[in-house]
């Protein structure tokens, strides 16, 4: 498999082929060239990293609910255009600490939920390139950035890796910093990161400050039928010990009661003006009482307990990371059933993209809680294998 952006980067400046200000000048030619059709940035204005480290001169772009300072934080949403915030977010300090440069900042569904942004996938811009993360898996497919911030309440970040054909990792819930960036339903919300494939993933990952010094297993568990075969690995079929049915519509709930909480003002102020979807949302789940969110909170946590025994067995699950290829048009993001159980869970979870013609499905790894880099060890390789096996490695 060719090496995707990010590595080439690293490489040019190791090599001294480019300089820091050269990779930025090729970011900036890229989004000249390509944004015009993609609509991936709401603002293009790079800023200076703030101390010199392991990501040294590598750009990136930032999910437009995420803040930062000195460029526009509008929560995709026309209520807040030209809103610049006071603060910068907590992850977006830690990565211009090491030397990243700050490229600018991409779209977003409005608030983070359903309401679509003017966002294309930059494989066919007559299909959604899904949401919410919708303009930085866009950048990143497009070649106009080498990683970029998304986060994701249900699926918001692997979903859209899925459709744009390139790689969307979710770590484990609360192990990046979450100030500075507007919650939606804080049980669930999970900043987290695209790259074009997971061997830039992994990259990144080591670079951001994990040593990955961890063995991938061998033996992997498939909820796939049927399931992929992957040179060199055990692939048995699975059932989960705990229904996903469940999980799923305890997650949806808890995204309903607290994403309609956590917005309840704005709704009472704007209505619709909100985003229909959005306002639908509050509407309905201001009507959820405690004792129902207390339950599904409770089956998350029950639904946790039982899926941890079946990662003693197999430290990393397959599954599809999309019901299928990105929608036609825009009014649709896409169905995030494959990827919110996973949310709830609270474990890691990557989307790596996989060989085919067409538009791209990608694959889905988990793994349990905390086990983040043998997860992104694990895409790596998984990722090589299945590509290799096309005879198109590179």
């Amino acid at each position: 498999m060719k090496s995707g952006l990010f590595h080439q980067f690293v490489q040019a400046l190791k090599s001294g082929e480019k300089s820091a200000s050269e990779l930025t000048a090729d970011c900036l030619q890229q989004i000249r060239s390509r944004d015009a059709d993609v609509h991936a940035w709401v603002e293009v204005a790079p800023q200076p990293p703030l101390s010199s480290g392991a990501l040294d001169g590598i750009p990136f772009g930032v999910k437009d609910i995420i803040e930062t300072t000195n460029l526009r934080t509008q929560y995709g949403s026309p209520l807040f255009a030209g809103r610049y915030g006071g603060t910068e977010a907590g992850l977006v300090t830690a990565l211009r600490q090491r030397g990243a440069v700050l490229l600018g900042k991409t779209h977003t569904t409005a608030f983070a939920y359903y309401d679509a942004p003017p966002t294309r996938n930059p494989l066919n811009p007559a299909h959604t390139p899904g949401g919410s993360s919708s303009g930085s898996a866009a950048a990143v497919a497009a070649g106009m950035v080498p990683f970029a911030l998304g986060t994701q309440t249900q699926g918001s970040i692997l979903r859209p890796a899925s459709f744009c054909g390139i790689c969307g990792f979710k770590p484990t819930f609360g192990l990046l910093p979450s100030d500075g960036i507007l919650p939606f339903a804080p049980s669930l919300d999970t900043p987290g990161f695209f790259t074009q494939t997971a061997g830039d993933m992994h990259l990144f990952w080591q670079r951001f400050g994990n040593p990955m010094d961890v063995a991938a297993p061998r033996r992997l568990g498939s909820l796939q039928r049927p399931s992929p075969t992957i040179a060199g690995w055990s692939v048995d079929e699975v059932e989960l010990p705990f229904p996903e049915k469940d999980i799923l519509i305890a997650v949806q709930l808890i995204n309903a009661y607290e994403g309609s909480r956590t917005h309840r003002d704005l709704w009472l102020r704007n209505g619709d003006r909100l985003g229909p979807k959005l306002a639908q949302l509050v509407s309905d789940g201001l009507k959820i009482g405690e004792g129902a969110y207390r339950n599904a909170l409770a089956t998350l946590a029950n639904a946790r307990v039982a899926v941890a025994g079946l990662y003693r067995d197999y430290p990393v699950l397959l599954s599809a990371a999309a019901t299928g290829p990105a929608p036609r048009g825009l009014e649709s993001t896409g169905d995030p059933r494959p990827n919110a159980p996973w949310t709830g869970l609270h474990g890691p979870a990557i989307a790596i993209p996989r060989p085919g013609a067409g538009l791209p499905v990608g694959l889905q790894l988990t793994a349990a809680i905390g086990n983040d880099d043998l997860l992104v060890q694990t895409a790596r390789l998984v990722e090589a294998a299945l590509y290799d096996r096309t005879g198109s490695s590179g």
